[in-house]
């Protein structure tokens, strides 16, 4: 089960629960904002969240993860220079939004890491490393569904601003071509800001540079 949620801070961000039917154990990812949302929604459907996903440290990613934390108690995973958003307000971007905020008790995870639930070995996600839009991109690839959750790497007819710190145009592009596009073409991307696309339907859009 995918659960799509729009949360709202200072910038709407898609928010999703990738939920095991079965158990209904999961993963929440990229918590950008409001907790008690968040919290009920998990109350509601009788969740369990085994861990929280980051794609990225953008503050709009992660600006529910304290209090989430705090709640759940629960393992916050980023790719592993997450560390260098984490930790700086400058990168994550709050410090220009008047609510600075870092992350603590964060595990970094090592590039093709593969995700495993607790309650269902056969239920997971692979961390794909995608830098371009920050260092610590990263994108979650759940073969078994044929979707992977992308954060701000890739929209609907779109890709990530590259102007902030870490951004690089060209290392973005070339991520894009080699691990997003080179993923099944019926791979279903679900974003940070847009509505959901498809692997096949982004190769052939008039945005991308080859």
């Amino acid at each position: 089960m995918i659960l799509q949620t729009e949360v709202h801070g200072l910038i709407a961000t898609n928010s999703y629960f990738y939920i095991d039917d079965e158990t209904r154990h999961g993963f929440l990812i990229d918590p950008g904002a409001e907790a008690e949302k968040l919290l009920k929604i998990i109350a509601r459907e009788n969740f369990t969240i085994e861990k929280i996903l980051i794609t990225h440290g953008h503050f709009d990613h992660i600006g529910a993860v304290p209090e989430l934390q705090s709640r759940l108690g629960v393992e916050v995973c980023m790719q592993k220079n997450g560390r260098a958003y984490a930790k700086n307000s400058a990168w994550n971007l709050s410090a220009y939004f008047g609510a600075e905020m870092t992350l603590d008790d964060v595990t970094y995870l090592d590039d093709f890491s593969e995700i495993f639930l607790a309650a269902n070995k056969n239920f997971s996600v692979k961390l794909i490393p995608l830098a371009g839009h920050t260092t610590d991109g990263a994108i979650f690839f759940a073969a078994k569904d044929c979707v992977a959750f992308v954060g701000d790497s890739i929209f609907l007819s779109s890709y990530g601003r590259t102007d902030f710190p870490g951004g690089d145009e060209l290392t973005l592009f070339k991520n894009i071509k080699e691990k997003i596009f080179t993923l099944p073409d019926e791979t279903i991307l679900l974003s940070g800001h847009s509505a959901p696309t498809t692997v096949a339907d982004e190769k052939n859009r008039p945005w991308f540079i080859d």
